[in-house]
């Protein structure tokens, strides 16, 4: 799979991208990626033809990135994007204007995280953002660089208070293999993704497998994993997850086995096996020329120069973001199946 274009250079060190869909001019979407280098990185904003709009830094060592739709807060309602500053053990919160424009701090300090931790325990890395349909509530889950066995990720509910954003933890879950590249070494979570629509969160436990549980924190059965699966078929680490979502609730869960030279896109069904929602079969493996990808992200709606949406992945090697036509992934989809 080739892509159709990239984004400029960041420079040291990419690690995440994001993308945010404008809701009515969808030549105006917006590409976040982060450069994850200490004290000096940052949030790089850049348009669909690649070329940099903002930089936001300097961020101290900034992993990943996550946008939501929908944030009730003053003055009304808006969408935003958070970032784990991972040296400063914070989330950083940005304002993604309406028209497209510049992001805007909406918590210069930042929020801390994982205050009761320390170590490595104590740096946020992963991060996946999840608007609860109920009631607008939003919640930010965040995985640190070293966590247990039980209880790896945190939930955060972002509210505002007297004008104020806060972070107030509201669970700890997630089960961890433990598994790391060699024998001895603990391994680590780092991809995490929300279904919104479908109110379940997928994580990769990087050397195991995929999982999956309750995004909502209230739900009946929070505290019980769902399913897990991506167990085998991998070269590399389960690196970036992403969802391609039909508005029927169908699509795929996208999965990055990190490969030196030519990341492969691991293909799941969103909805799961007939009749078996928790049943995800993988469904296709397909080669890219994106370089050890950690991670990526898919827009399933019609964007300028891709119709059938937009897969941005993390390419090491030029240290960029790769733009690739979703209609190149559904075609050799077609042809993988009989």
């Amino acid at each position: 799979l080739t892509a159709s274009g990239a984004t400029e250079p960041v420079p040291a060190d990419p690690d995440d991208p994001a993308i945010w869909v404008h809701p009515t001019d969808s030549a105006r979407s917006l590409v976040l990626g982060t450069d994850k280098v200490a004290a000096s990185g940052g949030l790089h904003v850049f348009g669909l033809d690649g070329v940099r709009r903002q930089v936001i830094g300097p961020l101290d060592r900034p992993n990943n990135v996550d946008v939501e739709y929908g944030m009730i807060g003053p003055g009304g309602v808006f969408d935003i994007a958070v970032v784990t500053e991972r040296l400063r053990h914070r989330l950083r919160v940005f304002r993604i204007p309406a028209d497209g424009g510049a992001l805007l701090d909406l918590a210069p300090e930042g929020l801390p995280v994982l205050t009761d931790a320390t170590g490595e325990a104590a740096e946020p890395m992963g991060i996946a953002l999840y608007r609860r349909a109920g009631d607008g509530a939003v919640f930010a889950i965040v995985a640190p660089k070293l966590g247990g066995a039980t209880n790896y990720l945190r939930q955060y509910r972002l509210e505002f208070e007297a004008g104020t954003l806060r972070a107030r933890e509201v669970r700890r879950f997630g089960h961890f293999s433990q598994r790391g590249p060699e024998p001895g070494e603990p391994g680590e979570i780092e991809a995490v993704v929300v279904d919104d629509e479908l109110g379940y969160v997928y994580y990769a436990d990087e050397r195991f497998g995929l999982r999956k549980w309750h995004a909502d924190p209230d739900h009946a059965e929070a505290g019980r994993e769902l399913a897990v699966f991506g167990l085998d078929h991998y070269l590399g680490d389960r690196e970036g997850l992403a969802l391609y979502r039909r508005p029927d609730g169908s699509g795929f869960l996208v999965s990055s086995d990190q490969v030196v030279g030519g990341t492969r896109l691991m293909l799941y069904p969103r909805e799961g096996a007939h009749g078996m929602p928790h049943d995800h079969p993988l469904i296709a493996a397909v080669p890219t020329v994106a370089d050890e990808t950690d991670g990526l992200d898919v827009a399933g709606r019609p964007l300028p120069g891709f119709a059938g949406g937009l897969l941005v992945m993390m390419n090491s090697s030029a240290r960029n973001f790769l733009l690739f036509p979703w209609d190149a992934v559904a075609s050799r989809l077609r042809a993988s199946r009989p």
